[in-house]
């Protein structure tokens, strides 16, 4: 991107009385744009920062349509104009105030200096700092009651390192000696395998040989059924797994399984196991690990054999794997709700769960005698892989020392460790609570206008066969597009009943933390039970029977808040949404549709002309998949803009800045978050700001005509229009 040049911006940033009418072509800007290429990038920071620098003001337009040819920011308007806004302007003014106060708070963001942004922090960043600021806020403040407060304290003693330090490994040895003690320390009960392995599922969380976890069924006859159902999948394992592609055969990689023995060396010196018991029982541990892991696939592989989401019973399932005891295993996992060996379940790799069943009864032949023991310290691992973040500085420490390893260098700061762990207990809480903060009237009134925009535009696409854009068509027209979930009706009085047998002790991170364990497994059990998911701490939408879940974690800032000018919200937020929502609902348009083809075509084409000269359209050949995202990205910003035009039905006014239409802060926003957070980025050939540089010249929209051709090229202008 190419440094700023206050002439050129001079020409580009005119003032209103400068402004050229819509209607009138800019030579100058033409010539100049052929020359200095893509000149909007800065220009859009320049001005998203100058606008939150600045700060807003109540920006009354001189006509009822802005978006016919008055795009100024100032002027004089007539009395009927002034009482028609007023009330818009008196009704909004307060929570602007409140608005500027938020952008000048100085979260992650923001400059704690001048309230200007730096750049847009990636979305997960953004929803965990709302979370912080809600868990740190002062306690006058706690709007929930006892329930909030528990999560306050909870966040609290996580934060509290210096407790943890001066308990060491103590907690968790008086744990293991509650559970029967293990083979390694030469202390152990001969607790039975099943038995330990209940217990771990149950009230720790902890799934040593496969996964369980709560879902829907995503096949076409369950597609209007909020029914969610126990699935059953191969388990995490703590090394690479290495995929012959060629055998089809999957083995540990060999390179890292030297620190994967040596960090189970080092845990077992914190945990006081003897340095000539190490070798034994490290060795057997690593064995295990690896002779289990030759039996996982990846998704691509299990995809095409058709290995996800096998329907089984749990009584065929104990005839295909028998040694779990499956039934008392997803009772304890689900309990107090009744669990039955008639209940269907769904296996995403039946080839592993009968490798793995055989692998355990192997070992237990093999090593019931010598007393060895390997599969209960193979379950005692796992318990203290899921408790390390409850344990002293020194345990994460070989844990991340191992992780930087086997590749993984990043490295998150602790409060956002402690804000993730305070999620997982209190994710319906917290959900109400960003709620309550940022998603209001103002958010659900987004998501209607981006999903009427976004049913307007396909509806308008040429498909390829009418049947099916039928069905898809008639799909889309039966979603509901929703703020977070059923749960969220919850009052204040039922959250606080949710968690009143939660008892917290600042000073005992340990046993505050096996409570959120708990609290995981009732959620769990309540998602079987209820079949909607809360799932409002997520950053995706999402379908759910009939509807389309937008979670309150999306309306956060600085990507939307409700005191924000729309022009913000719909073009950071608006833009985000639709693109996922695209994504979401229409994952393979390029095969439904021919818009996508010549539309992104012809946006390269434009591209290719501007960075590479005119002539250049036909010399690069785009993918299928690039061509889709492109028209992702294009029709996302058009469907905000024009979703954002909707919002002026309702309201004749907005905030903006002096000297700069409403559009100009609309598609700045969107360029600049696109810039900073786009998920999607590596599917894209070309900067998502050139997407405002198209629409500029195939509309009358803008402050001023904005183009990147001079001659005509081989995929016209009109061409780029849906």
């Amino acid at each position: 991107m190419m440094d700023e040049n206050p002439a050129v911006l001079q020409e580009m940033v005119t003032t209103p009385e400068q402004q050229p009418r819509s209607d009138e072509p800019n030579p100058v800007l033409c010539n100049k744009y052929k020359y200095r290429r893509l000149l909007l990038p800065p220009f859009a920071v320049s001005l998203f920062a100058t606008a939150l620098g600045l700060g807003i003001y109540s920006h009354l337009q001189k006509t009822a349509d802005p978006w016919k040819s008055k795009w100024k920011s100032g002027g004089s308007s007539t009395n009927r104009d002034r009482q028609r806004v007023k009330g818009e302007v008196n009704k909004h003014s307060e929570v602007r105030t409140r608005g500027l106060i938020e952008m000048r708070r100085g979260t992650d963001g923001w400059s704690k200096s001048d309230g200007q942004l730096k750049t847009f922090p990636d979305r997960q960043t953004a929803l965990l700092t709302a979370i912080k600021e809600i868990l740190e806020a002062p306690d006058e403040a706690v709007s929930m009651g006892a329930a909030e407060q528990k999560a306050k304290n909870f966040f609290k003693s996580c934060m509290n390192a210096e407790s943890r330090e001066k308990m060491g490994s103590e907690p968790f040895l008086t744990l293991l000696q509650q559970l029967g003690g293990w083979a390694v320390s030469g202390v152990w009960n001969q607790t039975d395998f099943n038995s330990t392995l209940a217990l771990l599922m149950g009230q720790y969380s902890t799934f040593p040989f496969f996964n369980v976890y709560v879902g829907p069924e995503p096949s076409e006859e369950q597609s209007a059924s909020n029914r969610h159902y126990i699935q059953i999948d191969e388990p995490h394992f703590q090394f690479p797994i290495e995929w012959n592609s060629k055998t089809q055969k999957a083995k540990a990689n060999t390179r890292y399984l030297r620190p994967f023995y040596s960090a189970c060396g080092q845990y077992l010196v914190l945990l006081g196991v003897p340095s000539d018991r190490t070798t034994q029982h490290c060795g057997l541990f690593v064995s295990l690990s690896t002779t289990l892991a030759v039996a996982t696939f990846p998704l691509p592989y299990r995809l095409s054999q058709k290995l996800l989401y096998r329907r089984t019973t749990i009584q065929e399932l104990q005839t295909l794997a028998p040694a779990v005891d499956w039934l008392a295993c997803l009772q304890a996992t689900f309990q107090p709700l009744l669990i039955s060996k008639s209940d269907i379940v769904l296996v995403h790799n039946l080839p592993y769960i009968i490798h793995m069943s055989k692998t355990i009864h192997l070992w237990q032949v093999q090593h019931e005698l010598m007393g060895t023991g390997p599969l209960n310290t193979y379950m005692i691992f796992s318990l203290l892989q899921t408790l390390i973040p409850a344990l002293d500085s020194r345990f994460f420490q070989i844990m991340r020392n191992y992780s930087i390893a086997t590749g993984d260098t990043q490295e998150m700061p602790h409060w956002w460790r402690c804000v993730q762990q305070t999620e997982r207990g209190f994710d319906t809480l917290l959900s109400h609570a960003i709620r309550e903060k940022h998603a209001q009237k103002e958010a659900e009134e987004l998501i209607q206008d981006v999903y009427s925009s976004l049913k307007k535009k396909l509806t308008d696409l040429s498909w390829r066969d009418e049947k099916e854009s039928d069905f898809i068509l008639n799909k889309i027209n039966s979603l509901n597009p929703r703020i977070s979930t059923n749960t969220n009706n919850l009052s204040y009085t039922e959250l606080n009943h949710l968690y009143e047998k939660v008892i917290l002790n600042e000073e005992d991170f340990f046993s505050n933390y096996l409570q959120i364990l708990l609290l995981e497994q009732k959620s769990r059990a309540r998602l079987l039970s209820l079949g909607t998911q809360t799932e409002g701490l997520s950053m995706t939408p999402f379908i759910s029977g009939n509807d389309i879940i937008v979670p309150v974690g999306m309306f956060v800032s600085p990507f939307f808040h409700s005191s924000y000018p729309r022009a913000l919200n719909y073009g950071t937020l608006g833009s985000l949404m639709a693109k996922d929502l695209l994504h979401l609902l229409l994952p393979d348009i390029y095969t439904k549709a021919k818009n996508p083809e010549t539309e992104s075509l012809c946006v390269w084409s434009h591209y290719l002309s501007v960075t590479k000269g005119p002539g250049w359209g036909d010399a690069f050949y785009l993918p299928s998949s690039k061509q889709q995202e492109v028209w992702v990205q294009y029709s996302a910003l058009q469907v905000a803009l024009d979703a954002y035009k909707m919002s002026f039905k309702r309201y004749l006014a907005d905030s903006s800045l002096p000297g700069f239409s409403y559009v100009h802060l609309f598609l700045s926003s969107f360029t600049k978050v696109t810039c900073d957070t786009d998920a999607y980025r590596e599917f894209m050939p070309l900067e998502p700001s050139f997407l405002v540089t198209v629409l500029c010249s195939n509309s009358g929209l803008c402050p001023k005509p904005l183009t990147c051709m001079n001659k005509p090229q081989s995929f016209p202008a009109e061409m780029c229009q849906s």
